[in-house]
């Protein structure tokens, strides 16, 4: 079935206000003892998170990265945080690594910068990292690269959630994407 771009767009706009809320996240309970969620939920993830990143749902495979971050959308911001009670940008990176990746890497934004490579923003790939330089002459805030330019990360105003490189915030402070190496 083929969804024009309009009707993409107000699921899309539908999925944000619904998803952007101040209370407090709730994880949804898995539905098998592994801990694991099952297919039922899964699919329904992929479908949202394929509205949300405007791809075909084909291209959402990853569905441990997908399920992390459903697990953790609208958990709110608080600087130092590394909870479900509230999480900053740096931390939420580690624990999405640690969870996803299985790769441990600094708390720190200024010391997971020391540890990429240097990508162009046309060859982000799913996973690499994101940095900005915001009022700061020093990177000061990260997030996951996702596909077609879109991002997760822990925002100070709205919490975990997913944003556009292309959108004239994030695009006036973007500095560099990187690889962990």
């Amino acid at each position: 079935m083929k969804i024009s771009n309009s009707a993409r767009l107000f699921l899309l706009v539908c999925l944000l206000l619904t998803s952007c809320s101040s209370k407090k996240h709730v994880a949804s309970k898995p539905t098998h003892n592994s801990g694991t969620p099952s297919a039922s939920k899964i699919n329904q993830i992929r479908t949202k998170y394929a509205l949300a990143l405007n791809v075909d749902k084909s291209k959402i495979s990853n569905d441990k990265l997908f399920v992390f971050i459903d697990d953790w959308y609208g958990v709110p911001y608080r600087y130092g945080g590394g909870d479900k009670s509230g999480i900053d940008c740096s931390g939420f990176t580690n624990k999405l690594y640690q969870t996803v990746y299985s790769k441990s890497i600094p708390h720190s934004t200024k010391e997971i910068y020391t540890e990429i490579s240097k990508v162009d923003t046309d060859h982000l790939k799913e996973g690499d990292l994101v940095f900005f330089k915001i009022e700061n002459k020093d990177v000061s805030h990260v997030g996951v690269y996702l596909t077609n330019n879109k991002f997760v990360h822990a925002t100070t105003k709205k919490g975990v959630m997913i944003n556009d490189l292309n959108e004239p915030y994030y695009k006036k402070y973007y500095y560099k994407g990187g690889r962990i190496k």
